[in-house]
This record gives C-alpha cells, structure tokens and sequence, in this order.
C-alpha cells in the first residue's frame, strides 16, 4: 500500500471537498506500483480567499460628487456600487448590501467622511479615513420618500428633501433626524390649490445661512426663513423646474426647466425673471417665444474674479436636431461653446478653486461623468481641451470577450510593451496635470511584474500592466487590420459566420518568454503574431487555408437514435431557414449553388505597414466546405521553440508550421484515435441528410453541432422571442452551461447582455455525462511538452497532447528537424501515437511536473529582434528554458519520470510517465462542473485552481491532489463570468464582474495579509483653505456672509424631537471594526478618535434619553398623584 502521511489526510479532510475521494486514491494503489515520494509544501494554512480590487469603469453610473479640498472624487452607480478615485493608482470600491440605486452622492467636505441617498430611501454614511470605507450609520425613511440632499460646507446638519414636497433635518454626526420639518403647504402659498411637486432643489443662500432656497419640481421656488419658520419669496415659472443654482454673491439665482430655458430671478423680485435665455432655441423675428427645447437637466452658475460668469449645462437641445449626440454647454461671456460628448451625460460638476461658496468660485474643469465614460473638460484653455484619463476606463471600448491574466512575467515585458504603446497615444489633450489627485499609494509589497491581455469584439487585443493591484494601459492592437472591410451591405465579403462583430476575439494564446502570440477570431481564423521593436512594410500578408472537414456521422446516443448531423436554430425548437438576405450566398441548398473552400474574412491583398509591437506572421482560416460555414475554433496552443501553432474545433485539429508557411496536420477528432475509437460511428458522405445551408447561422452560437434543445446556449435563450418554452429552459441554466459553455459576443453594454445577446462558443463544450454524449466531439485543450509519448519511451521527446470533450487525452509525437537553416528546410514529422487516457468530463488543462514535483514548462525560445540581421550565428541559439523551481533536480536531463497533470470538468487525474499508470485521482464535483482549472505558482510550489459552476473555488495539491482549499465565492450567473474567469500564479485570479469591470481577487494567505498595506490612503489630513476676507466695510454696513447658529435652531432643546415612526436609524458594521482595517498613524489616530467620540456622544445621547424618560414618567407619576388628592381631599372614608 502507498504510504500516506496521516497529517496531511486530516489537512485534505478539513479542506472540506471530496472527502470520499481520498479514500479513492489510497486504492488506487496496488501493491507492486510504489511511486517516489514527493515532499509537498502547500497546506490549508497557505490558502484564504478575498477581494482585492475592481478596475475599470463603473457599470450604469448615477451619481457623482467631488471633495474640492481633498481632490477625491466619487461614483455611485445603479446596483449600489461606489466608486472613489484619488491620484492615479488610488482608487477604491465599495458596495450597498442593498444593491438599490445611489441617488445622490455628498462629500463632508475635508472630513473623510461621505453621505450616500438610495433609491429605497435609506441615506448612509461612510468613513472613508480607512483603506476600506466602511459604513458608521444609516438611517431608513419609512413614510416619505428621499428626492434630493443637501449638506453646507461646515455643516454637520443635512436637508432631505422628498418626494411629498417635505424638507427633514438630519444631524450627520449622529444621523438623527431633527424635530425641525418644513411642510411643503407651509412653504408654498395658502391659496395654492395644487401640490407643489417633489423637492428637486435645496441650497442655502452663500450669503445667509438662515435662508434657504426650496425648489419644486413644478416650478415653485421658496426662499425660505430658517428662524422665523416662514417663506420670505416665493417665485413661480410655468415650466417644470430641473436643477437651480445661485450666484456667489447670494443677490440671484439661476433656474433650469424643462423647456429648455434658463430663468435668472433677482432675489427680492419675485414677480418676473430679470432674464430669460433659451441657449439652443431659434430665436424668431418677429418677437416671439422661441421654439421650445429638450429639458436643461442640470446647470451651474460659477464667477470668476477677472472675468465674466461661467454658465454650463447639459440638455436643451433642439428637437429638430434628430441624432445629434448629448452636449455639454459652457457660455461664457458672449461666447457659447457646445461640446458633443459620446454618450449620455448622467450628471457633472465644476470643480473650482475653493470650497466656500460664498467668494469667487474660479472654476478650472469640468468633469462629465456620462453612461460609459469619464470625462474632464479644461475650461482655462482656449478650446475647452480634455485631460488625458490616468484611470483604467477603457477596458470596455469594445465589449470584452475574452481575457488571460499572467503574473510573474519577464521583466523586460512591460517596459517593451509600454515604448511600443507609448506611439499610440492620442494628441490634443491639456497641458494640464490631472486635478483628481487626492489620496496617497499604498506600499507596493508585491514586486512582480503581471499583465493582463483582453480581446475584445471589434478584434483589437490590450495589454495591461496589472503590477501591485494597479492597472494601466500597455498596448492595443488591432487584429482586423489585416482584412479587407466591406464598403456596404451589398459588398459584404463571404461572409459571415456572424453578422456583427466578424472580427471577434475567442481565445488568446500567449508565450511571455517569445512575446508569441496567437489569437482565435469568431469566423474560424487564427492571426500569429511576432514581436517587433521596428517598424516594416509587408507586401503579401502570408496566409493559409484549412479545411477542416467531419465526415463521419456523430456518436450514435444509448437509445441508439441517430444525432442530426448538423445544427438547427439555436432560437427555434425547429429548424427555421435564415432569409436569404442575411446571407445572399448560402441561401441555395443546391449542389451547385454551394459555397466551397472560400474562407469567411478575405485578407488585404494591399502592402500593410506595420508599426512597431506586434506584427501578423501569418493568417490561417478555416473554408466554407460545401455550403457549411467553418466550425468555431474551440482551441489554440502556440509554440516558439518548434514553430508551430495547433488549434481544434468539433470538426478535427490541424498543426501548422508558421516557420516553413505549411499545414502540417488536418484530421477529423475520429482520425485521431486510428482503430482505437471507444465510439461507434459510421462513415457518411459530406452532404447527407444536409439542412438548407443557411440554417443555424442566425447567431452566433454553433461552435459545437449539437441539437438545439440538448445543448442551447443560456446566453442566446431568448434570442426568438415566440419560442414558448424560453421560460423553462431559461430555469435550466446551468444544465445549458454545462453543455454548451457559450461566450456571450455582446454587441452593446445592455444590462439584459448575460442572457440576450448574441453569443459564439468557446472549448469547453459538453461533458460526457447524461444525454450530451451526442454531442460532437470538439477539441477542448492542447498542450506542447517535451514528454514520455509511448510506455515503452526511455527518454522524453517533443509532442502535442490533445485533449477532447468526450474527456478523452490524445498525444501526437513531433520529430523536428535541426535548428538552424535546416528547421526552415526539413519538414517537421507529425505521427498521431493513440489514446493516453479518459477522464468524465471534457478536458480543460494539462500540465507536466518533474520528478521532484515541479513543473516542467513548454520550451520556448527567447525573444529576439527579428526584422535586424542575425549577428551571431544562429545555431548557436540553444533551446531555453525558463527554470520554475530552484530545485536543482528540476532540469530534465537527469529526470528519470515525469507526472502528467489533467484537469476536466469532473474531476482531475495525475499519471505517472513513461508507465502511464494513474497515481492520483480526485473528483473535484459530482453535482456541477469546472469551468476553469489552472496549474499555478504559489509559495514557490504548485496547485491545481478550479472554479466550479456551482460558485465553488477550489485548490488541490500536486501531485497528490489533496483538498486544501473548498470556498462557496461567487454563483455562475452569467456567461460572462464563466468566459473571462482565469487563475494565474502567486494567488492572483480575476473575471469579468460586469461589461466594464474586472474584479481581481487572491487565494493566497499571503497577499491577504499584505493587502491592507498595498491599498492606497484615501484620506490625507489637510488643512481647510482660509474663509473668504468680508472686507473692512462689508463688515462695519453688515455686508458679508451671515452665520447662522443651526444647532440652537434645530437642536432638540428647540426643535423637539422627530417623529419615531418617520425614519429609522441603522448603527452601521463600519464603527471599531472599521478603524481596525485604519491606517496606522496620524489617519489611524483621527478616525479612532473620532469614533471614540461618536461612541460616546451616542452613548450620552442613550443616557440622556433614558434620564428624560425617567423624568417625564415622574412627573407623569406626580401630576396623577395630585389629581387623585385633590379629588379626594373633601370625602370621608365612608364615601370611597
């Protein structure tokens, strides 16, 4: 029997996976089969999960505000995220436990602190002087509810303003609301027979805090007298009011309606507008009103000492102007500029010199948060330029479709890909440094260097340096250029697997030591590309086509029915033809009418200059074969030491030399195994039983031919709206997942896109179990290695394994030529050696260890420049390799075995090489699946990552596969997780969170201790800027601001207590706990303190409410108590 340390059975049973499965692997063993006994490091103790950061632009943004002394700015969003961002590298996320909609974001100016109002009408408020900003109290409006929040600067008392037209007072240190109220019927007049509308507007006069201006909704304005509780103006304007905003010297204020016009009203004339401006309205001759316009949503009135006022405003915009993009208006003096913004604006603000509002406001940017985009507008530069966006925003230009995450890179990697991403920055942008730079970086204990590639659906392909949990642009590059477009609809090439985004990125292959690359597009091609620091000029792109043909009938199923040998619509439970219009040369199913050996995309017959990073080595496509499109590719492996590039679909595999230009391999899956086939099929001609040509094509979605009921993606389910049984297959979800593991192609950045959009497929498809094992068999991972092909093999040789989804593991052995002249000479032999193996479930990843139980990386070769002349003799060039441990028996030659590690959807296994005889085994899930399983670096040893479809993340060690890691993380709701989710080494995984976000998170101890010092400061103590000077006279003729004492107006010694019933207040998790994540130091000190002090008035508030309490009950108890005398005092006893 296999020995078997009995502390590290317990370590693998806490771990809490398959406990069964152990048992399992003791049996595996027979007596006569002793494998050496590796040391392994990793333990349970190694491994913890967390979040560490979110990147990118916040997904359907709603709210925006800014500390003009901090320099922070924050973003609320309609899931209930918030987003803050500092100087670039500090940025922060946090989340509602709500998920309702942020409605308004505001700043205690200088404080660290923040007030966030929901949609469910709950207001919050959060510390932000910890690296984590916690929530310290909320406070849940039950009757009313919340339309509008103001908060002066200095002030620690809020206006709440709802939708029944009610302004409450909330305390924010204490976040109790006061007893003072102005009721709506108060504010407005008594003859009013209507209601006024919500509160869209509550600001103080900058000039006297004791008046405060209250706009409606319907157009009512009130300035309001906070002592004497009365209206002294009130202003009315027939059209609907949007936004309001005051000029700094307190005498006029500024209205924005939902006409399109612009009232400015002098204070105390509340009879008529001093003026009326329409700044879009055509103005028509003979005096009368201009046309109206659309609503102006926002305006801000902002002076400047030297010069005249700023107005700027979003919206009101003439209706004729059908199609013209969203704009942003900034007049100034008789000047008006109207900037066109890409998207819709949600919302913007001006950022000025100084937070008082009551001088000079000097304002220097405007910063524009609209739907899928971040912008600062410079308005001290003629021509209103833009600032050059420091943050990672733009990771959604084009909706992603796929990514891999590579940590611990070569180091000359990024500075390589940063000088070659520098040449494609845009001009034009300010001179100006970025102003949004509060906060301070955290300490980068992480000292290596990783990338982050994304593909995306327009083929553009970017490279991100993901260094110390930041992110920044590396490079972009744009895969389509090597193809001919179409000039219209007519002139469409032949095309198209897909109708939108034909261009596409499905699978990225990437060798970092080479600078390799290798992409898969959605219409069956594969582009391979070369790294190059020189700019040149190619005259003929080389290009191959490959036909890639199935012509043996599918896996016959256990009722013995035959599968359709082709696809029917993925929409319809019926095979629906496409319209011919759609596809104007497939639409002939006749044998003479059908498209033949032409591919999808046709490649530039023109020279293509090529810049320097990385150039097209050559262009492989896979051809239509007799009026069927080329099946999806579902797999790709690159390898710089032999110069080949492999890559699979349901149809077969082919091998391609991109060294000598030349297909070295094209086989059927069947072809693969020779006589050794597990499965029954029969041969059949290629058009048998053929559908009409056009059918299936209608989305995306036919990577692997399967019928549609059985194997449909999720992601294009409602795809057909009259298709009555979406409902309960939509309920099926992740049996769906399991079959067809689609990847959703968005086409916009729609919040439905999980389950609406188009979607192409990707490796992965269907597992082996139940009914898909009809399902053609794809090809599902390829991995090049210098391995044991054949039992009987004494030392390891270069081949291919070649995993399928019916979790069948192939090899191909691969004799190449010598280096040198002679490798572009010689042809490279490729022999097909048999089935190695099966596992249940398709294959997802296969990686070689060492004797020692390191791994043993593919062979690479060095990255050299290749447009210079060679100045050394190239055969001195040996093969490199890159060394994974520090062990000194990693080197192959002295190995006398290797461990084969293979990971499929259900379960992994690790053989023992030359013997091929089963070492370890474990069922990593009965119930679900893996949908992404990765060998990693971690603690300078390795594990096997999964991510199961059911949530599960887990980690196994190798080679003994024991449990150590088993945590419930994250439900697959939607396909895009399921696409974009990847491991990578020291602990590091990310996925897609939402069409523009990537969520990065660690499974190492390690990096989760260390990350409270990595994360950036966002709170930095500062000095609040001197009070605006009143003046010598404006101080002795009473001029100037007046102060106001709010807490003797609203205090409860004055203003009684609120109604209980009327909101309810929350303590919030963020109070000691949060300060325990605080910085040490100065920061730390404040907060604690702060808290401290928060505690205790709170817990004085409690006492002082209880003695009042017990008062009030004394004297209840005293006054009945005389009553009862006095009412008694005449009687006799008898009279009782």
């Amino acid at each position: 029997m296999r020995k078997f340390n009995i502390r590290k059975v317990l370590d693998g049973l806490t771990a809490g996976s398959s406990s069964a499965s152990q048992q399992q692997q003791q049996q595996q063993h027979p007596a006569g089969n002793r494998e050496p006994e590796i040391q392994e490091t990793l333990q349970s103790e190694h491994f913890q999960l967390c979040k560490t950061v979110r990147h990118g632009f916040p997904y359907q943004p709603s709210a925006l505000a800014f500390d003009p002394v901090q320099k922070i700015l924050a973003v609320g969003t309609q899931t209930g995220a918030l987003r803050l961002f500092g100087r670039p590298g500090v940025e922060c996320y946090c989340q509602h436990d709500s998920g309702a909609a942020v409605i308004q974001l505001q700043f205690l100016i200088n404080e660290g602190a923040l007030v966030s109002a929901l949609a469910d009408d709950t207001l919050h408020l959060w510390n932000l002087r910890q690296k984590r900003p916690a929530i310290l109290h909320s406070l849940k409006f039950c009757r009313e509810r919340v339309t509008f929040c103001h908060l002066p600067f200095q002030s620690k008392w809020l206006y709440v303003g709802t939708e029944r037209g009610n302004i409450h007072i909330v305390n924010v240190e204490s976040f109790t609301l006061s007893g003072y109220v102005i009721m709506w019927n108060k504010a407005i007049e008594l003859s009013s027979k209507s209601h006024p509308g919500p509160v869209v507007h509550i600001s103080d006069n900058p000039m006297d805090e004791g008046k405060l201006l209250i706009g409606f909704e319907s157009g009512t304005v009130v300035l309001w007298d906070l002592k004497s509780k009365k209206a002294d103006y009130r202003y009315t304007y027939d059209e609907a009011i949007h936004s309001v905003a005051w000029h700094h010297e307190g005498k006029q204020f500024i209205c924005s309606h939902s006409d399109g016009t612009l009232t400015i009203w002098n204070v105390r004339s509340p009879a008529k507008p001093i003026q009326t401006i329409t700044p879009h309205g055509k103005q028509l001759k003979d005096g009368k009103k201009p046309e109206p316009c659309k609503p102006i949503l926002k305006v801000e009135f902002k002076t400047t000492r030297s010069g005249e006022p700023f107005i700027i405003l979003s919206g009101g915009l003439s209706y004729d102007t059908v199609g013209r993009r969203p704009c942003l208006t900034v007049m100034h003096g008789k000047s008006t500029a109207v900037l066109e913004m890409d998207y819709s604006i949600v919302d913007f603000l001006t950022l000025c010199e100084t937070p008082y509002p009551n001088d000079f406001q000097e304002p220097y940017a405007v910063v524009v948060l609209l739907e899928k985009d971040l912008v600062l507008i410079d308005l001290a530069q003629n021509g209103y330029p833009i600032f050059e966006n420091p943050y990672p925003l733009t990771i959604h230009e084009s909706p992603v479709t796929c990514c891999e995450y590579f940590a611990d890179c070569p180091v000359d990697l990024i500075p390589a890909l940063y000088s070659v991403g520098a040449r494609q920055k845009r001009q034009g942008y300010s001179k100006k440094e970025w102003p949004i730079n509060g906060g301070n970086w955290g300490l980068g204990v992480q000292s290596y260097p990783e990338i982050i590639i994304t593909g995306h659906a327009d083929g553009s392909v970017k490279f991100w340096d993901a260094s110390a949990i930041t992110l920044q642009v590396l490079y972009k590059l744009k895969t389509s250029k090597v193809f001919e477009k179409s000039r219209n609809k007519d002139e469409r090439p032949n095309t198209d697997i897909v109708d939108e985004d034909p261009y596409a990125i499905q699978i990225i292959s990437w060798c970092p030591e080479s600078r390799m690359l290798c992409i898969a597009g959605v219409s069956a091609h594969v582009i391979i590309y070369r790294f190059s620091k020189q700019e040149v000029i190619t005259e003929v792109i080389p290009m191959l086509e490959v036909r890639l043909l199935y012509e043996i009938n599918d896996v016959e199923s256990p009722e013995g029915e035959q599968a359709p040998p082709l696809p029917t619509p993925v929409g319809g439970s019926t095979p629906q033809p496409i319209p011919p219009q759609s596809h104007p040369s497939t639409s002939s199913s006749s044998s003479d009418g059908l498209r033949d050996n032409v591919p999808c995309l046709k490649v530039k017959s023109s020279p293509l200059k090529q810049s320097p990073g990385y150039q097209t080595e050559l262009v492989i496509q896979l051809v239509w074969v007799g009026g069927e499109p080329p099946q999806q590719i579902t797999s790709l492996a690159v390898n710089s030491s032999y110069g080949l590039v492999v890559f699979g679909n349901c149809n077969g595999i082919a091998m391609v030399d991109y060294l000598q230009k030349a297909v070295l391999l094209n086989l059927g899956t069947i072809e693969l195994y020779g006589s050794n086939d597990p499965y029954r099929r029969e041969p059949r001609s290629p058009r048998k039983s053929r559908q009409p040509s056009g059918a299936g094509l209608c989305d995306i979605s036919e990577g692997t031919v399967v019928p549609e009921d059985r194997c449909k993606s999720p992601t294009s389910g409602s795809s057909s709206p009259h298709n009555s049984d979406d409902e309960q297959k939509m309920n099926n979800f992740i049996e769906k997942a399991k079959m067809s593991r689609k990847l959703s192609l968005p086409t916009d950045l729609k919040p439905d896109l999980d389950i609406k959009d188009n979607s192409f497929s990707r490796s992965r498809s269907s597992s082996v179990t139940s009914i898909d094992k009809e399902s053609r068999e794809a090809i599902s991972a390829l991995h090049f290695c210098e391995t044991f092909t054949r039992k009987a093999d004494s030392s390891p040789s270069p081949c291919l394994w070649v995993g399928t989804t019916l979790g069948t593991v192939l090899v191909i052995a691969l004799n190449l030529p010598p280096g040198g002249e002679q490798r572009l000479l010689q042809p490279v032999i490729v022999s097909p050696s048999g089935t190695i193996l099966r596992l249940k479930g398709a294959i997802l990843r296969m990686a070689f260890l060492d004797t020692t139980g390191c791994l043993v990386p593919p062979a690479y070769e060095s990255w050299r420049e290749h447009n210079v002349p060679e100045e050394k003799d190239e055969k001195e060039k040996l093969k490199k390799r890159r060394p994974v441990s520090v062990s000194p028996s990693s080197s192959q030659e002295i190995s006398e075995n290797q461990y084969a590690v293979i990971c499929s959807e259900k379960q992994a296994k690790v053989i023992s090489l030359p013997t091929q005889n089963c070492a370890y085994k474990q069922n990593i899930t009965e119930t679900s699946f893996v949908l992404r399983g990765d060998i990693v670096a971690l603690s300078n040893s390795i594990c096997l990552a999964c991510f199961c479809a059911n949530g599960h993340i887990m980690t196994f060690s190798l080679p003994s596969l024991r449990p150590l890691l088993d945590v419930y993380y994250l439900p697959l709701t939607n396909m895009r997780i399921a696409r974009t989710f990847c491991f990578a080494n020291n602990g590091q995984a990310l996925y897609l969170v939402s069409p523009t976000e990537i969520q990065r998170l660690t499974y190492s101890q390690e990096t989760c201790e260390n990350l409270q010092e990595m994360l950036g400061e966002l709170f930095t103590p500062l000095e609040t800027p001197e009070a605006p000077n009143r003046g010598f006279f404006k101080g002795l003729f009473g001029g100037g601001a007046q102060s106001l004492d709010r807490e003797e107006l609203f205090g409860e010694s004055s203003s009684g207590k609120a109604s209980r019933s009327l909101a309810q207040h929350i303590p919030g998790p963020g109070g000691i706990e949060g300060v325990k994540g605080a910085a040490s130091g100065v920061v730390g000190e404040l907060a604690r303190a702060r808290l401290a002090l928060d505690e205790r008035g709170q817990k004085l508030g409690d006492l002082e409410e209880r003695t009042a309490a017990m008062l009030s009950s004394a004297d209840s108890f005293s006054k009945h108590a005389h009553e009862m005398m006095l009412k008694y005092k005449d009687k006799k006893w008898y009279q009782f």
